[in-house]
């Protein structure tokens, strides 16, 4: 799911170290991923239009709805976590989770 949703949040389709460094893999595993994904018919390789060497990895229809099923689930979910949440709650959750975001390492 990782490897779909760094696809799905991409502007471009990715190359395969993209994707790696995105899921936080080596490019092997991520090479090895992306077959099983390609298997899968979940995405489908590209020629790159800067290098006819490599390839950059794109969902396919059936990959975009598995992701946006996921997305619904956990948007769902999060729904559901949050029903018992007052409005003045869920403003206070936004605000600290967005302090944690900003001060984030790295960012």
């Amino acid at each position: 799911m990782r490897l779909l949703e760094a696809v799905a949040a991409a502007s471009h389709p990715l190359s395969v170290g993209e994707i790696a460094e995105a899921v936080g893999v080596d490019q092997p595993r991520a090479s090895r991923l992306v077959q099983q994904s390609v298997e899968l018919g979940l995405v489908r390789r590209e020629a790159d239009p800067d290098d006819a060497r490599r390839t950059r990895v794109a969902l396919t229809d059936a990959g975009t709805r598995l992701v946006r099923g996921f997305r619904g689930e956990r948007r769902d979910a999060i729904d559901a976590a949050l029903a018992a949440f007052t409005d003045a709650e869920r403003t206070e959750l936004a605000r600290l989770l967005t302090k944690l975001a900003d001060s984030w390492p790295g960012v």
